[in-house]
């Protein structure tokens, strides 16, 4: 610390790492809604009643779990998550003798952020191989193009389920094609075109909070309605169309 007004300099750390450490909290908080989600999708897909589809996604039901047992890793690790998404930021014990009174816990905040971020690779993973086993009893209908290919990418490491076998491979191998990137490579050129598209259908354009948009003709330029001074509607009308001779 330097003390420009008595000209004096004392040599310390005064680190502290709070902030990172609330921000991993946060972090850990927020990727844990993403499994959260998934756990919640994977059980719609594997209940009958919400799915119309074969419960368990197994075409073979009675002396096959299919996907039960696979859901149930992936509310464990849900629920594992819940207990490691509690704030380490929030926690402090003094220490080297009352020199570090107050810490930050940011190292532990950062190695259970990192545990919760595995946690919900794998919940991914299993509701990514729910997706595909529904698929396959939807054949032979046709899903997007983008997700045609997530499911042709993902039958070059797991085939479908027709009787149970040991999941732990195949989740494994579904989690490595989403920490390689490979999920979204396979979308990527779909997903640059739709952003890319020129299209005229913005309904909800407003430059200021009196302003709103109105979609006159979706093949026309939209044309905006704003509200005067006097509360009254000043809507500009496109053209009118010339009749052919």
């Amino acid at each position: 610390m330097v003390f420009a007004d008595r000209g004096e300099t004392i040599s310390g750390g005064n680190f502290h790492g709070e902030y990172p450490a609330k921000v991993l909290d946060y972090l850990a908080i927020g990727i844990h809604e993403v499994a959260s989600m998934s756990e919640r999708r994977i059980e719609r897909l594997c209940n009958p009643t919400l799915s119309e589809l074969p419960a368990f996604l197994t075409p073979n039901g009675g002396l096959n779990n299919g996907f039960m047992l696979a859901h149930c890793t992936a509310a464990a690790l849900v629920s594992e998550n819940k207990v490691l998404c509690h704030p380490a930021s929030v926690d402090s014990l003094s220490t080297s003798a009352a020199t570090e009174d107050h810490v930050s816990m940011g190292g532990f905040a950062a190695r259970k952020a990192l545990k919760v971020i595995e946690n919900v690779e794998r919940v991914l993973a299993i509701e990514l191989l729910a997706a595909c086993q529904a698929i396959e009893f939807l054949r032979p209908l046709k899903t997007t193009l983008p997700l045609e290919d997530v499911h042709r990418l993902v039958r070059t490491v797991v085939g479908p389920w027709d009787k149970d076998r040991f999941m732990s491979p195949d989740i494994e191998a579904a989690t490595e094609l989403i920490i390689g990137n490979k999920i979204w490579l396979a979308v990527q050129d779909h997903i640059e075109h739709y952003f890319n598209q020129e299209t005229a259908d913005h309904r909800f354009t407003c430059d200021s909070p009196t302003s709103a948009s109105v979609l006159i003709d979706h093949r026309q330029v939209v044309k905006r309605r704003r509200v005067s001074q006097d509360n009254s509607f000043d809507v500009e009308r496109p053209s009118p169309k010339k009749e052919k001779a």
